[in-house]
């Protein structure tokens, strides 16, 4: 603790009488609101404790090193959380080169409601996609959606998935993977254009649904329409060919 050696002895008197560090911070800045050099926050009085005055210890209400484990807990779970995630770039190579049909990219397009979705799914080489209106986001929602779609898709076109970071899809990939029959994989957060296959094919829908349209008007027979079209348009990347006749081999 690098204040003074008067804020040191105030800190040891308070924690004597069994004041725990936040009270002794809170009441410091109550008391001594425009002298900067009276603040201290709690979290620097517990290192403090635990590393120049552990005979204080005794005075805490979290003692044995409670404190210590409770503050790693947040950065702990979030490396745990992370370990169970397959990013992106561990994804097989093939995927990158497009040689195969059944690597797939999937998000969700934000209505100007906010509570209102389109989630979206492309394949890979093909650029054949799915979209589906969500009237409510949810986890529960999306898997339904997801395992709905893909158990009518031949196993042989379902190799990966890779999604972005959001939190909506649910963090228990393997559960997913599970249900799907596929790989997963993440984006790394912020990096849209890791996806940029989904990325294309949503500013495709966007085409007819633009930037601040209200989804709750839209219905299903309406987003299936749009789905149709798309799938049956011709691009040049594919010879001219459309999304479904590369996707089921009819080109």
């Amino acid at each position: 603790m690098k204040q003074s050696e008067k804020l040191r002895k105030h800190t040891e008197q308070k924690l004597k009488e069994h004041w725990s560090p936040e009270q002794i911070a809170g009441r410091l800045k109550r008391k001594y609101p425009h002298n900067l050099s009276w603040h201290i926050g709690k979290d620097a009085l517990y290192k403090w404790i635990y590393s120049e005055r552990k005979d204080l210890i005794l005075f805490l209400r979290c003692k044995k090193g409670f404190y210590r484990r409770r503050y790693g807990t947040k950065i702990r779970e979030r490396l745990r959380e992370e370990a169970k995630i397959k990013r992106i770039d561990t994804r097989p190579s093939i995927v990158e080169t497009r040689e195969r049909i059944g690597d797939w990219e999937g998000d969700t397009i934000i209505g100007k409601e906010k509570t209102k979705r389109l989630l979206t799914n492309v394949e890979r080489k093909s650029g054949y996609g799915l979209i589906d209106k969500m009237e409510k986001v949810s986890m529960e929602g999306i898997h339904e959606i997801l395992e709905g779609r893909f158990e009518k898709i031949p196993q042989n076109k379902r190799f990966t998935y890779t999604y972005d970071k959001g939190t909506e899809i649910g963090k228990e990939d393997a559960f997913l993977e599970k249900k799907m029959k596929m790989d997963m994989y993440r984006a790394h957060p912020y990096h849209s254009w890791e996806r940029g296959s989904d990325e294309n094919f949503n500013s495709l829908i966007r085409e007819f649904f633009p930037k601040g349209s209200a989804f709750a008007t839209i219905t299903q027979r309406q987003v299936k329409k749009v789905e149709n079209l798309l799938n049956n348009r011709p691009r040049k990347r594919l010879g001219y060919a459309t999304p479904k006749e590369v996707f089921y081999g009819k080109n």
